[in-house]
């Protein structure tokens, strides 16, 4: 028997809640769609790549806390719900390599679709940032003296 930290399994369990709560019913025409359909997940992220978004995502946060676990599963879901599990892998992988210098390089900066998924990829993150995290309080424009 493995023994997992806490907060690993906490955020296991929240992925599988997560992953449980952002799915809808289906409407009366998508019932009658063929048995092929019906069995396709609405994405395909593994979960293994779910928790090492997470994981990245909260760190990028400030670290593992109840907050960060369920904005970060929440962007997670975003993505995949707009994003295939192979677009998301190429364009990290883009994202990733795209500064690796010399001809190494080229194949990671050139390719046409290396643009497409890098951009659509930072959209789609963008969307998810605004969708999922609290917006950050307008600083207020009080005066600069101190009060004592």
């Amino acid at each position: 028997m493995t023994i997992r930290p806490f907060s690993c399994s906490l955020l296991l369990a929240s992925l599988t809640l997560a992953g449980c709560a952002s799915q809808t019913a289906q409407p009366p025409a998508a019932a009658e769609a063929p048995r092929e359909a019906a069995a396709k997940p609405a994405n395909d992220f593994p979960t293994l790549n779910r928790v090492e978004y997470v994981l990245q995502c909260m760190q990028d946060h400030g670290g593992q806390n109840y907050d960060n676990l369920y904005h970060c599963t929440c962007a997670v879901d975003y993505i995949a719900g707009r994003m295939s599990h192979e677009e998301f892998d190429q364009a990290q992988a883009f994202t990733y390599l795209f500064n690796t210098p010399g001809e190494r390089g080229a194949e990671f900066r050139d390719p046409p679709q290396s643009d497409k998924l890098r951009s659509l990829l930072k959209k789609t993150k963008a969307e998810a940032a605004e969708q999922c995290f609290p917006a950050k309080p307008k600083e207020s424009q009080r005066s600069s003296t101190p009060v004592h």
